[in-house]
């Protein structure tokens, strides 16, 4: 009996088992090297891990960051992919100085920058003062080169989920010089950075403030995080994504549905 037919049949199923993996494979890795190159140049994925920035960003929340808002310096290339507690994948930062294809942020902006302390760490905060600004903050208002940040009491709101549900805090609509309009939260009367001395910030710095503002380590604590080097930014909060509750859990996808904040989803960042 002549078994060859079979063999040759039989190799040629091996062949295209073989050449549908490697396409397979091809296929994943071309993908792959997309999404570093949108991620590196482009767009970076960003969890918002604090209350900082209640009511514009809140816990659970995803969001792209436009990298290309300000150009690129060595800290828009430095970055680490983690798990279980162990750096995988630590890239950059680079030996360059200053700002290629260089912007300026605006006064309103919100923005994620490396933390001039310690540069693997990413904040999100709303630029609030820039180069050569005269910033204090007087009972909670917002001062600007001496001039009082108008801003308007609005609707209390009313925390949503968590074990402070149903929690009325004090809300306020600030209006920057320059229009940009958000809404901040005042949870106490005279707090911690409600009384400020005089900040001058620096050439090339910015001044940064979370919209939280009794609940936000920002520019107000200079030892913490203090005025914010022009390299250090990273890149322009621009939509959210994906959003979900602190009680998501990926080991329970029966949840899922429940848990994952709909309404945020593709929510433009202001």
């Amino acid at each position: 009996m002549n078994d060859r037919p079979q063999a040759a049949r039989d190799d040629k199923t091996r062949k295209r088992a073989d050449e549908g993996i490697w396409e397979t494979v091809k296929v994943v890795l071309q993908a792959l090297l997309i999404a570093f190159v949108i991620r590196t140049f482009f767009f970076q994925p960003f969890n918002i891990p604090s209350g900082s920035m209640i009511p514009t960003l809140w816990i659970g929340d995803y969001l792209f960051v436009n990298k290309l808002s300000y150009g690129y310096s060595k800290y828009s290339f430095n970055f680490t992919i983690s798990a279980f507690g162990k750096d995988l994948f630590v890239f950059g930062p680079l030996s360059f100085e200053g700002r290629i294809f260089s912007g300026r942020p605006k006064r309103g902006d919100v923005v994620v920058f490396k933390l001039p302390r310690n540069p693997r760490i990413d904040y999100i905060k709303r630029v609030i003062g820039l180069p050569g600004d005269r910033i204090q903050v007087l009972h909670g208002v917002l001062y600007i080169n001496g001039k009082a940040v108008p801003r308007k009491r609005v609707e209390d709101f009313i925390i949503p989920e968590g074990p402070n549900k149903g929690q009325h805090i004090r809300q306020y609509r600030e209006t920057l010089p320059n229009g940009v309009s958000y809404i901040v939260h005042d949870l106490y009367d005279d707090g911690i950075a409600d009384n400020t001395d005089i900040y001058i910030v620096p050439p090339d710095h910015y001044f940064m403030m979370g919209d939280n503002r009794d609940n936000s380590t920002d520019s107000r604590f200079l030892d913490e995080v203090g005025y914010v080097p022009w390299e250090n930014l990273v890149g322009k909060a621009t939509i959210i994504f994906f959003s979900h509750k602190p009680e998501a859990s990926i080991w329970q996808p029966w949840m899922w549905p429940f848990v994952i904040r709909w309404s945020r989803i593709g929510t433009w960042v202001n």
